[in-house]
């Protein structure tokens, strides 16, 4: 399935300045390893060493944070779009 994925200011480096790319996948985890695959690095910003979506990123398919639906299994609908977002902090 073709979704698009949007794509934080500072992570742009890795899809030459892009803010918006197409991803492929049935889940969102098929979603990140295809956008590794084709910006590779880009999924170690966006995942921990154990696989999990890290800390500070915030996921959202469509309106939905993925925190509070399936995770990673969170399902991709055709032409969804993706959207990652860096926690910001700081005062």
């Amino acid at each position: 399935m073709s979704v698009t994925v949007r794509i934080p200011t500072i992570l742009r480096t890795y899809t030459g300045g892009n803010a918006e790319v197409s991803g492929e996948g049935a889940t969102l985890r098929d979603v990140l390893i295809k956008l590794d695959s084709d910006y590779p690095g880009i999924g170690a910003r966006i995942l921990d060493e154990s696989g999990k979506i890290r800390r500070f990123v915030n996921v959202y398919v469509g309106e939905e944070d993925v925190r509070f639906a399936e995770g990673l299994d969170t399902a991709a609908p055709e032409g969804t779009q993706i959207s990652i977002i860096p926690a910001v902090a700081g005062g």
